[in-house]
C-alpha cells in the first residue's frame, strides 16, 4: 500500500517532466490533500514504483 512519507522535501537535482492533465490534477488534489508539495508526491510515486516493479532482466 502506497503510504504518504514526508521526508522527501529536501531533494536537490532537477528534472522537466510532462503530466497529462488528468494525471496533474490527481496528483496535485493528493498533494494538497496530504499537505504535501507536488514534488515531495512524485518523489514518493516514483520510489514506489520502483521498489515495487518486477525486477530487470539482465541482457
Amino acid at each position: 500500500m502506497f503510504k504518504i512519507d514526508k521526508r522527501y522535501a529536501k531533494a536537490n537535482n532537477q528534472k522537466t517532466i510532462r503530466f497529462t492533465d488528468d494525471l496533474y490534477m490527481q496528483l496535485e488534489t493528493i498533494a494538497k490533500r496530504e499537505k504535501i508539495s507536488f514534488n515531495e508526491l512524485v518523489l514518493q510515486c516514483c520510489r514506489y514504483a520502483l521498489e515495487n516493479m518486477e525486477p530487470l532482466e539482465k541482457e
